[in-house]
């Protein structure tokens, strides 16, 4: 059976949905290896009282666990939108092979946005990057959820 980066950017899309279901800034995250999941997260900064509870940091935090190693080599992160530049570390320092993502974040993202850390001389590790991925349904899910609140 083969598996596509839509599907797995789809269980990201779930992830999403479910944070924005708990009040969360709809953001989801999934962290595969040799095609399988290691790990799924969806941001809970509100529910945790937490900064840094971004969906990527959660999703990383637990594929290292289940692997029991700092370092992700050999997997792809799946993120819905954008990461800022804390997610953006936390991706190369993971030294994540691949980061496909949805849609851009042109006022908090930091791989194509912002401060682009990727290109950064500080940068020791820079995966793939692969954006637009399911873009459309990932940019929708942030707009309606952001109307809903005003």
């Amino acid at each position: 059976m083969h598996v596509s980066r839509r599907d797995f950017m789809a269980e990201a899309l779930v992830e999403a949905r479910a944070a924005a279901s708990r009040g969360e800034v709809p953001v989801g995250a999934v962290v595969v290896r040799d095609g399988a999941v290691l790990s799924k997260a969806g941001n809970r900064t509100r529910e945790l009282n937490d900064p840094t509870a971004h969906a990527e940091i959660l999703a990383i935090r637990q594929a290292c666990e289940a692997i029991g190693s700092e370092r992700l080599t050999g997997a792809d992160l799946y993120v819905t939108l954008e990461p800022c530049a804390m997610c953006a570390a936390a991706i190369s320092f993971a030294r994540l092979r691949r980061l496909y993502y949805g849609t851009a974040d042109p006022k908090g993202g930091a791989v194509a946005s912002g401060g682009r850390f990727f290109t950064q001389p500080t940068c020791h590790h820079v995966p793939e990057v692969y954006d637009g991925i399911a873009e459309a349904e990932a940019a929708e899910l942030l707009k309606g959820f952001f109307l809903d609140r005003r």
